[in-house]
């Protein structure tokens, strides 16, 4: 998995196709994709012009998608995968991950709501049930490997050792103000990837760009607030996502170099602390509006 990801999540459907094919042309060979993002069709033809135009080969692409809430009855996670591979226009997946450990009641809404606006949750399937029908993908040879996203280190260790297949990797919320030092230390030990998203605060301010020890850091190594953070999540260890959305942002978020000792250290002494998206403790994604 290329240690540097695009990720997918663009509200609006004509703006992901441009931006998943600016994105491939600069040089991105993975790709964070989800059934709850409803734009795999897009990110899927992007990927089909790249193809049958012959300048990108299907196994030069690490393609990641995810199960969905409503999907985790064991007996829905295989028609899941197989609906995503059709919208992606692909034979296989790179990586699967299960979006939330949080099931939410089965059926096509994928935001099911009772009278009150409550969410509707699905109390009779554990995260360990639908782990084990993700194992049966992998023995299906449906996807090359599976993984977790958004979870907490307690339910990240209770699939591990419960696991007969391991995740592979595991994608959470991670940037300095959230380094999640914990988590990644646990994948270090059990050779697990851990995927940050978010890296660059999601577009909130003020925020991990505008903070005055990455623009004092940037000012030092001529790169620009974007890089630096890149840089630092990739050298601690992590893979990392981004969604630049034109050709300039995206050149700017490829163009990643090492970043030197000490820079590094600043960075990790920040003390600020902040979570973006609280879909850790809900289910719910905080950065997709509600009916998207």
């Amino acid at each position: 998995m290329p240690a540097l990801g695009f990720g997918t999540l663009i509200p609006d459907p004509t703006e992901t196709g441009n931006a998943t094919r600016t994105a491939l042309e600069t040089g991105f060979r993975h790709l964070d994709c989800s059934e709850r993002y409803r734009n795999e069709e897009q990110v899927g033809q992007a990927i089909r012009e790249a193809v049958d135009s012959g300048w990108l080969n299907r196994n030069e692409l690490f393609l990641t998608t995810k199960l969905w809430n409503n999907n985790h009855r064991p007996e829905r996670v295989q028609p899941a995968i197989e609906a995503s591979r059709k919208r992606l226009q692909v034979e296989y997946i790179d990586l699967y991950l299960v979006h939330t450990p949080y099931a939410f009641q089965p059926g096509d809404d994928q935001d099911p709501r009772d009278q009150n606006g409550n969410v509707i949750y699905d109390k009779g399937i554990t995260l360990m049930d639908t782990w084990k029908a993700m194992e049966n993908l992998m023995d299906r040879g449906e996807c090359k490997a599976i993984g977790l996203s958004d979870v907490s280190l307690q339910q990240l260790r209770e699939v591990f050792e419960k696991a007969s297949i391991k995740p592979a990797v595991v994608q959470i919320e991670s940037h300095p103000y959230l380094p999640e030092t914990e988590i990644l230390e646990f994948c270090r030990i059990n050779g697990v990837v851990m995927l940050a998203f978010a890296p660059l605060g999601h577009g909130m301010t003020p925020g991990v760009l505008e903070d005055p020890v990455i623009l004092a850091v940037a000012q030092q190594v001529s790169k620009t607030p974007a890089q630096v953070l890149l840089a630092w999540a990739i050298q601690r260890g992590t893979a990392v996502l981004t969604t630049p959305k034109t050709l300039p942002r995206a050149k700017e978020n490829f163009d990643v170099s090492a970043l030197p000792d000490d820079a590094i250290e600043q960075i990790n002494a920040i003390q600020t602390r902040q979570r973006l998206n609280l879909v850790t403790g809900t289910g719910i994604p905080g950065f997709i509006v509600r009916g998207a």
